[in-house]
């Protein structure tokens, strides 16, 4: 007797970027209110890599990342994670993609006092009623440096140790993206340099993806690329950057803005 075999997953395009946006607008107030929070960007993020968002303050790039991952509406243009189009999704559908798809570090920590590390790290699993994959957990416990602070509550944790623990839930259910912003402006130096550095490891031993707004130009220089935005568009970006690097294109910001 014959079987038939069952048709595989359609695999997913290699090209096909982690996420995307395409001639995206954002406009808040009508009338004399009216502020472009972002205006017309189109900006791809690569699948396995780590980049960094920059610009001036108000310059439009905690939007961009918002709008993104969904957390806030667009006003034109479109927004994908993988292969899904955001503006065509419910609320439960957009919720449901960002509780699989996305990951989120903020620079606060977000922790459930009364839970303990290993708790508030698989918290987004369990309110979707999903059994975390122990080998990938036991990874990223690993990889964050965690494995002897789990039993913790966050009271008993160092701000840098509560960071981890943020890193760590944003990567354990494996999304298809992290979304970070300004994840080291709570921590020391030391400590930031030791978040930077996990989310650095995510991308490159996990195969991670990860974007994240920053301020600082020594952060940014972890990342395999920045983009720059300013007046609420993508001026520029930068490849392999360094921290001297990305301090010049921001100077160069600083000086259009005193000629202008």
């Amino acid at each position: 007797m014959s079987t038939q075999a069952a048709t595989p997953a359609p695999a997913r395009p290699a090209t096909e970027p982690a996420a995307r946006a395409t001639g995206l607008g954002k406009v808040y107030g009508e009338g004399e209110t009216r502020v472009v929070a972002l205006d017309a960007v189109s900006v791809e993020f690569g699948r396995g890599r780590f980049t960094a968002i920059m610009g001036p303050s108000g310059s439009g790039k905690s939007t961009l990342m918002h709008c993104m991952a969904g957390l806030d509406s667009i006003t034109s243009g479109s927004t994908r994670i993988g292969g899904t189009e955001l503006s065509g999704l419910t609320d439960r559908q957009l919720t449901r993609l960002r509780r699989d798809s996305v990951g989120f570090v903020f620079q606060a920590f977000n922790l459930l006092p009364t839970l303990t590390a290993l708790e508030n790290i698989t918290l987004p699993m369990a309110i979707a009623g999903r059994r975390p994959d122990r080998q990938w957990l036991d990874t990223v416990v690993a990889t964050v440096g965690l494995s002897g602070r789990l039993g913790h509550r966050p009271a008993q944790l160092s701000g840098g140790q509560q960071q981890r623990v943020a890193v760590a839930r944003a990567l354990a259910s494996r999304p298809e993206i992290v979304f970070a912003d300004e994840p080291t402006g709570n921590l020391d130096s030391r400590a930031g340099s030791e978040i930077l550095g996990f989310l650095q490891r995510s991308v490159r031993e996990l195969g991670q993806t990860v974007v994240m707004v920053t301020h600082d130009p020594a952060a940014a220089a972890h990342a395999d690329r920045v983009v720059f935005l300013a007046d609420g568009r993508l001026t520029d970006e930068l490849l392999a950057p360094t921290a001297e690097g990305v301090l010049d294109r921001m100077r160069q910001f600083d000086t259009g803005a005193r000629t202008s």
